[in-house]
């Protein structure tokens, strides 16, 4: 691995943007290696602990088996967000290209949902086991998130948020700690004049996340919570400087984890991200050098099965949603996130708003939906974005079900952390 701090610094990469309009800091990225040397630890697994980088399908295999006999099973999680609306502008964001009105519904309309995903599926106590709030929409700017984070809690699932953070109470940071699984900060730079160009806010929004992130941090320790708390940088080319100042942000906060994962594109690619980029030989070892800031304590980690595939799908059909569903921040249930456009009528189920979600579950259109998506009638590869939510289930659900692969035997093994965030 070391090999890869060398080759940087020594200048025996051809450091190129392969004809691309995206250009690097390569100077700056240079320089920041050198003033972190000193920390850097090659021997380290930074998946030690946890593996961010990866599906826990394989321990649900009483729920996979009964999807593959064709009955009608609840997701293991659902991804969802309770409002569409965002208070920053982030220059990668997939919900921008969408332009959904914001909806929002009242506290019993979240209540019942939270109930029906208790009394769905094949059998009773097989329902929904975890709620991620991230989807399309900023959760955190709804009246109803802390309610329904609680609600969500005493139902019995596992409950975790993804938030750009700035809204957070700070009142409310401890109770909220005690509920979720796991806190994500969506912070894609690790210096406050980047932090402002590329999440669309201010300098001053950085320090006030900075500090709840610290805030967080110290709530955790105090209280001996079972909550991770981690951040998240979506990586752009033209944003690589900001890698080793965010990992070192981290790091000194004292979080668990920061991620650095792929951008995803429509299959239009207005996002115009280059994911040549990711594959040469400089974006891979500036990755791995920063891996090399984890601790036995800290983890810094790479998406490297998304950031090594590109645009590459291996698989022909979606059997992915009645797994990992994800829905709308206005109400709108569909199979993935990539489908919430009205573009994508076609494949909206319902809103559950306007109808119990139990009852969307149950009816014909649910199952129709998902049973086109897995037939030959749809490929992925040609009518999807890139690097979707459920694009690892997806590459384990095909190989069983198109190629009689069965699924990781995990007996004996140790239940990994977050297992049922699939």
């Amino acid at each position: 691995m070391e090999t890869e701090l060398s080759q940087l610094l020594e200048g025996k990469y051809e450091i190129s943007n392969n004809g691309s309009n995206q250009t690097t800091n390569w100077e700056k990225i240079k320089s920041d290696i050198e003033r972190i040397k000193p920390l850097l630890n090659f021997d380290i697994n930074p998946r030690e602990k946890f593996n961010l980088d990866t599906t826990k399908i394989a321990f649900h295999k009483d729920r996979v088996d009964a999807w593959f006999r064709g009955e009608k099973i609840a997701p293991i999680t659902i991804d969802m967000a309770l409002t569409q609306k965002c208070q920053y502008a982030c220059t990668y964001c997939y919900a921008g290209l969408q332009f959904n009105p914001d909806s929002p519904a009242t506290w019993e309309v979240y209540s019942n949902f939270l109930d029906d995903c208790v009394e769905i599926g094949h059998k009773t106590g097989e329902g929904v086991k975890a709620i991620s709030l991230v989807s399309d929409g900023e959760s955190t700017l709804n009246p109803h998130f802390y309610d329904f984070v609680k609600k969500g809690k005493q139902n019995g699932f596992d409950m975790a948020s993804g938030t750009n953070g700035q809204a957070l109470k700070r009142e409310k940071l401890e109770e909220l700690l005690s509920e979720l699984t796991y806190l994500r900060f969506n912070i894609s730079a690790g210096e406050p004049e980047a932090y402002a160009k590329i999440m669309g806010t201010n300098e001053k929004n950085f320090h006030k996340v900075i500090d709840t992130m610290k805030e967080c941090v110290k709530i955790k320790k105090e209280n001996n919570f079972d909550v991770t708390i981690g951040a998240q940088m979506v990586l752009l080319p033209e944003c690589a400087d900001q890698i080793i100042p965010l990992a070192l942000l981290g790091r000194n906060i004292g979080i668990d984890y920061t991620i650095i994962k792929h951008c995803s594109d429509d299959e239009n690619g207005r996002l115009g991200v280059d994911y040549n980029w990711y594959k040469t030989p400089e974006a891979l070892g500036l990755l791995k050098i920063a891996e090399a800031l984890s601790t036995k304590d800290y983890s810094t980690q790479a998406k490297w099965s998304k950031i090594r595939t590109g645009r590459d799908r291996r698989y022909s059909k979606c059997f992915g949603p009645p797994i990992l569903l994800q829905t709308s921040g206005t109400c709108l249930v569909a199979p993935c996130g990539m489908f919430f456009h009205t573009d994508y009528k076609n494949f909206h189920i319902g809103n559950f708003s306007q109808q119990r979600f139990k009852d969307i579950w149950a009816s014909d259109r649910y199952w129709e939906v998902m049973g086109y998506l897995g037939s030959d009638k749809f490929d992925p590869r040609h009518r999807c974005g890139t690097l979707c939510l459920q694009d690892k289930v997806n590459e384990v659900l095909f190989d069983l079900r198109e190629k009689n692969i069965p699924l990781q035997d995990v007996s004996g093994k140790k239940t990994p952390m977050h297992v049922n965030f699939v």
